[in-house]
């Protein structure tokens, strides 16, 4: 029979394991999330690191510290879930653009696991700012391309500037085979990862700027102000639909026909929000019955001349993941 004490001395520790390692959380899911692509299987696994560090918290000596143990538990239970697993990708990833963006689209591939955006609010505003590149949604889908191993020794080495003998000591393998395995993930990047040189900086007020005019242009059903807004070799794709569209001539085209074609403003509500470091707005749909239904979450990508890609997540069950309702009140 469990005594008072000892029940006390239970709670102490798991008070203490609890106060100790909470700090690491948010940065933890950033971590799982560039592995893993989506911000649904991020959560579940660093639930179950925490669950699994708690129970090996006993034999936690101290060796290394607290965050390295815990990274080490989070990689590995990242590595398990990835063995058997296919890529996270985006339309962009699968194949050319469309060429005929006045047809109808294609039913969605829902059979295809999907990348996902990361709200800005579920990761610590530092590890936003000082990583922002390495959670940008291209380059996020560009490490998607690695096998798993490889993304993970990139991750640790490029993204969290690990030594190479943290990374070997984490992984059971030694330190010249760190070396070869980031060389090949590098190598393999360079052919995938997109341009970051131009990307600015989603902060200033010249970018809120920017995504105001692009809210007010949709709401309105303004085609005018969104040339405007576009790059001439803007992309445009939308998951689940496997169709994109390249160019301001196409995606101008698209959104004409099959998008804006006979609304009045008012149609849509957009919420801005934040996503992968980039600016980004949650849309709602009114109906025929006049409510506000989710519709997408839609990231930006922006460059110097304007908004260089949009990204457009159809998929109302990722508003639970910014904390919105799925009918707008």
């Amino acid at each position: 029979m469990r005594t008072k004490g000892a029940a006390m001395t239970a709670t102490t520790d798991r008070d203490d394991f609890v106060r100790l390692t909470d700090p690491y959380r948010r940065e933890l899911l950033a971590h799982c999330y560039r592995m893993l692509g989506s911000v649904d299987d991020a959560e579940d696994l660093v639930q179950e690191t925490y669950l699994r560090a708690w129970r090996s918290y006993d034999g936690y000596e101290g060796r290394a510290s607290l965050r390295t143990w815990l990274y080490r538990i989070a990689t590995n239970t990242c590595l398990t879930a990835l063995e058997g697993r296919g890529r996270r990708p985006l339309p962009t990833g699968l194949g050319g653009p469309g060429a005929a963006p006045e047809e109808p689209l294609r039913a969605p591939a829902t059979d295809i696991p999907w990348l996902q955006p990361l709200p800005d609010t579920l990761v610590d505003p530092a590890t936003v700012v000082a990583a922002r590149g390495s959670l940008r949604l291209a380059l996020v889908a560009a490490l998607q391309n690695l096998p798993a191993r490889q993304r993970a020794v990139l991750i640790l080495r490029d993204v969290l500037a690990w030594r190479a003998s943290e990374v070997a000591a984490l992984l059971d393998t030694s330190t010249a085979a760190v070396k070869s395995t980031l060389q090949r993930a590098r190598a393999r990047l360079d052919e995938v990862a997109p341009e970051e040189d131009l990307v600015v900086e989603p902060d200033g007020a010249d970018d809120r700027e920017l995504l105001d005019r692009y809210v007010k242009a949709f709401e309105n059903a303004d085609m005018g102000s969104l040339l405007s807004l576009l790059r001439d070799g803007v992309e445009l794709e939308m998951p689940p639909h496997l169709e994109w569209f390249s160019g301001k001539k196409d995606v101008l085209r698209f959104l004409r026909v099959r998008v804006l074609s006979g609304r009045e403003a008012g149609w849509i509500r957009m919420l801005p929000v934040r996503a992968n470091g980039q600016p980004a707005v949650a849309a709602y749909e009114r109906g025929v019955d006049g409510v506000l239904r989710a519709h997408s979450v839609q990231v930006l990508t922006v460059e110097e001349c304007g908004v260089a890609r949009l990204t457009v997540f159809l998929d109302p069950g990722l508003f639970a993941a910014f904390g919105l309702p799925r009918i707008l009140p």
